[in-house]
Order: structure tokens, then C-alpha cells, then sequence
């Protein structure tokens, strides 16, 4: 039987599906990719075009000669790292079972900001404080899509 992965944006208008294995995954500190993702990284999964299947449109942006960079027009979530015709690579934390895939490499880690190094040794939130932010967290209703088809 063929693995099947899918995924897709916060408001669920484009999902996606791969059918077969995953490529290499990654994490890019390169500065366009902490631009495009609003975040310290960008977090991409390779896959063959071939093996992907879209519902709704994605919105596009060529953010260099060489790669297009796809997203949600309506949400705005980053969806693609696009750099070719064989291959593309996803967003991570767009797929549903996103916890399932593992970074195998960094690139451009010279790019990365200094203080990623130092993340896992942040303190979390006291106790106390971790139960007021749960029972604030549960009177949150989510309108994003859900983690499923």
C-alpha cells in the first residue's frame, strides 16, 4: 500500500496530498526563508511533483530568480519552497501529521539568528502560570481547518 501524506493551510481553501514516500527534510535559516516564514526557519519536506495532488489555488511569490514560494492567498499560511520542475518541497508544519516527519539537515546555518542556538535552554512557564494560560487556552475557539481531510 502507498503512503499517502497530506496537508495544507490554516483556513483549509488549498490542501494537498503526496502519495509515496517523503524526500529530505530541512530546516533553511537562510534569510529569505526566515522572511517567507515569519519565523527563525523555514521547515521543508522535498517531494516529486508528480506525487502531489492540489485542491484550490495557491498563491505565489518569486522571491528570487531561481524559487517561488507558494502560500494560502486567503490565510496567508507558507505552503512551497518551489526551486524546480522533478521536485518542490512543502512546509512542515503545514502537513496534518507534521510531528511525524524529522529534519535531517540545516542549511545556511551561518544565516541562523544567534539565539535559535539557545532555545531548548529557555525556562517554561511557571506553574502557576502554565494553568491560567490552559484554561485561557480552553475557552479558544479554533476556526482553523483540522488536521484531517
Amino acid at each position: 500500500m502507498t503512503e499517502r501524506w497530506t496537508g495544507g493551510c490554516q483556513c483549509g481553501a488549498v490542501r494537498f496530498a503526496v502519495e509515496g514516500p517523503l524526500g529530505r527534510a530541512s530546516i533553511c535559516h537562510c534569510r529569505m526563508c526566515q522572511k517567507a516564514f515569519g519565523s527563525p526557519f523555514g521547515a521543508l519536506v522535498s517531494v516529486p511533483v508528480a506525487e502531489l495532488i492540489w485542491t484550490g489555488e495557491r498563491g505565489r511569490f518569486q522571491s528570487s530568480n531561481k524559487v517561488t514560494r507558494g502560500f494560502c492567498a486567503g490565510c496567508g499560511t507558507p505552503l512551497t519552497f518551489e526551486w524546480g520542475e522533478t521536485y518542490i518541497d512543502l512546509a512542515i508544519a503545514a502537513f496534518d501529521r507534521a510531528g511525524e516527519i524529522t529534519p535531517a539537515i540545516q542549511l545556511d546555518r551561518e544565516s541562523r539568528l544567534l539565539w535559535i542556538d539557545h532555545v531548548a535552554a529557555l525556562p517554561g512557564r511557571p506553574p502557576q502560570e502554565a494553568e491560567a494560560a490552559a484554561a485561557r487556552m480552553a475557552k479558544i475557539v479554533s476556526y482553523q481547518h483540522p488536521d484531517h481531510d
